[in-house]
């Protein structure tokens, strides 16, 4: 019964910080309907309601807001507690959870996790790609590397290696058109543009004019909303669009893209390694942040 009233509490806890039984069940690698059960005999022995559950949504009840906050000091602790033991281990080893914007997850840090895996082979990795921004807390989550200023008190982060932000074309395109030699000469051409998801927004294209840096939104005809989706549509040739270097990069080495511009590129120091300080000992997330950093 203690057991089962701890994972219940668990349950909880993560159910009610993300808001569905199938996100819970996502972060802690188990299926909704084990999630359900386990909070249906946590009510059951607490004789109170948790939730208010509809078939779209589910919500905390009154009761459930008190003892939610406390829940979740348990699973922290909880976790504080394996952190520790984790750390006097030696060799890394267990389940690593890494949370990534598509962008950096697909072309930095998925092609090294092969690798990685060579070198540490007791540890199992949980790589997580999408471009919201996720409690690395409440979510177990042991390292995220993320786009942009993120400031949170309760991480440790470590900047990454700078980046370029430059315009590319594909060959075949340049073929039939001249390469723009100034950015005020995209407007004569076919451009494809970003749609951030989040919120709607487009981008603005940055380029470096002598000791100043302006920004355009070119009149694009294309409108995608990732960056990679951005790219392939550049490689098929329908136009000039801008991109991060380090997903560009493999195009340009394969020969399907050109840089274009590259004498306006701007460079950016945005790209951030963060981890809570429970992990700060943990020799996986040593291991791995080491060899992140060398990646970037």
């Amino acid at each position: 019964m203690v057991f089962e009233r701890l994972t219940g509490l668990i349950a909880f806890a993560r159910a009610g910080s993300l808001g569905s039984y199938t996100a819970a069940a996502r972060s802690l690698s188990v299926s909704p309907s084990a999630i359900s059960k386990s909070v249906q005999r946590l009510e059951r022995h607490l004789g109170v309601l948790l939730f208010n559950r509809t078939t779209r949504s589910l919500t905390l009840t009154p009761e459930g807001r008190d003892l939610h906050e406390r829940a979740l000091r348990l699973l922290r602790d909880a976790e504080e507690i394996e952190q520790l033991a984790k750390a006097t281990q030696a060799e890394p080893s267990g389940t690593l959870r890494i949370a990534a914007s598509l962008p950096i997850g697909l072309h930095v840090i998925a092609p090294a996790l092969g690798r990685f895996r060579e070198l540490y082979p007791k540890v199992t990795i949980d790589l997580r790609l999408s471009d919201h921004i996720v409690d690395l807390i409440e979510e177990s989550i042991d390292v995220a590397v993320r786009i942009g200023e993120l400031p949170d008190s309760r991480l440790i982060s470590r900047r990454l290696s700078p980046h370029q932000l430059c315009c590319y074309a594909a060959p075949g395109y340049l073929a039939k058109h001249d390469a723009p030699t100034h950015p005020d000469e995209l407007t004569a051409h076919e451009t494809i543009n970003l749609r951030y998801q989040s919120t709607g927004k487009m981008f603005r294209w940055p380029f470096r004019i002598g000791d100043r840096e302006i920004e355009v939104v070119p009149p694009s005809s294309i409108i995608v909303d990732t960056s990679e989706g951005v790219m392939a549509t550049i490689a098929a040739g329908a136009g000039i669009g801008m991109g991060t270097s380090f997903v560009a990069n493999a195009w340009v080495k394969s020969g399907r893209l050109v840089p274009v511009l590259s004498d306006f590129a701007v460079e950016r120091d945005n790209i951030t390694a963060l981890w809570p300080e429970s992990r700060r000992a943990n020799p996986t997330v040593r291991a791995f942040l080491n060899m992140l950093i060398d990646l970037c």
